[in-house]
């Protein structure tokens, strides 16, 4: 089991964000806005997936989930938390979250479906964030002209998020979760998540006025196709999901911790499993 500590950012969101607060980057600061648009209602939805495949666990086989739980609970809450904070300061830009009724409506269709449905959601989901974690981590350079606070809260949001990566896909496997439904649930999160993304992206842009700069798209390029980029360089992690043998914990490095264990003025630590 995973040792999982709540942790309270030491940011001010109450301020101002500037509209192109990603060093002046339209593609990036829109493609980041568009995360953050995804992850009260998602952060919720996997908070509730956890906690009922917990429950849907024999008593004697909760305990050792338990405190792990606990902790994705407490890391997953204060993400929602800080993102419905940020978006409320994007919004005054004049964006509008498009994804979220869309994902809303989409999720309800899961309401009383088998937990392990739940978990396989949320697992792909975890999977994804994992690698745009290991991403952003190793490549400090993306976010080096952001807005420090702003900076602050994105190496956070992906250092817990590699942290607790391994939850939900432990309970799918400890219900019994079959392979087949696990990488079912990839190729369809797969394309939901990448085409809303895009999507609320371009939307962000447009609304902006910088959908057509030249020197969006060359962002967009680099960034996501590009050698370096985010989805070039996620192929391989991505596609070993699909192994029968695979285990989130195979992807492994130390640059979570690290982070951690260098900004720990950044944050409070506001409580650990007991």
């Amino acid at each position: 089991m995973t040792e999982l500590v709540v942790r309270r950012l030491l940011i001010d969101l109450e301020q101002p964000v500037e509209r192109h607060w990603c060093g002046g980057d339209a593609f990036l600061t829109a493609w980041f806005n568009a995360l953050s648009m995804s992850f009260p209602l998602g952060e919720q939805f996997f908070i509730d997936s956890v906690r009922n495949g917990l429950k849907a666990l024999p008593l004697e086989a909760q305990e050792p989930f338990r405190a792990e739980v606990q902790g994705f609970v407490g890391q997953e809450a204060t993400h929602r938390r800080i993102h419905a904070l940020f978006n409320a300061q994007i919004e005054k830009h004049g964006l509008v979250n498009r994804w979220e009724p869309r994902a809303r409506a989409r999720l309800k269709l899961l309401d009383g479906a088998d937990p392990r449905h739940g978990l396989g959601v949320t697992a792909a989901n975890e999977h994804f964030t994992a690698l745009f974690a290991e991403w952003l981590l190793s490549r400090p350079h993306v976010l080096a002209g952001a807005e420090p606070r702003l900076r602050s809260l994105w190496l956070w949001h992906s250092a817990e998020e590699s942290e607790h990566k391994c939850t939900a896909f432990d309970l799918y496997q400890a219900l019994g979760g079959s392979h087949a439904w696990r990488v079912k649930w990839m190729r369809r999160v797969t394309l939901i998540f990448l085409t809303d993304t895009l999507l609320q992206t371009v939307d962000n842009l447009r609304r902006d006025g910088s959908l057509w700069r030249w020197s969006t798209w060359q962002s967009a390029w680099r960034h996501l196709l590009g050698r370096d980029g985010l989805l070039r360089c996620s192929w391989k992690p991505w596609r070993a999901y699909f192994r029968r043998d695979f285990h989130p914990s195979q992807q492994h490095s130390d640059l979570s911790a690290d982070w951690l264990r260098e900004n720990a003025a950044l944050y409070t630590r506001v409580g650990a499993p007991s």
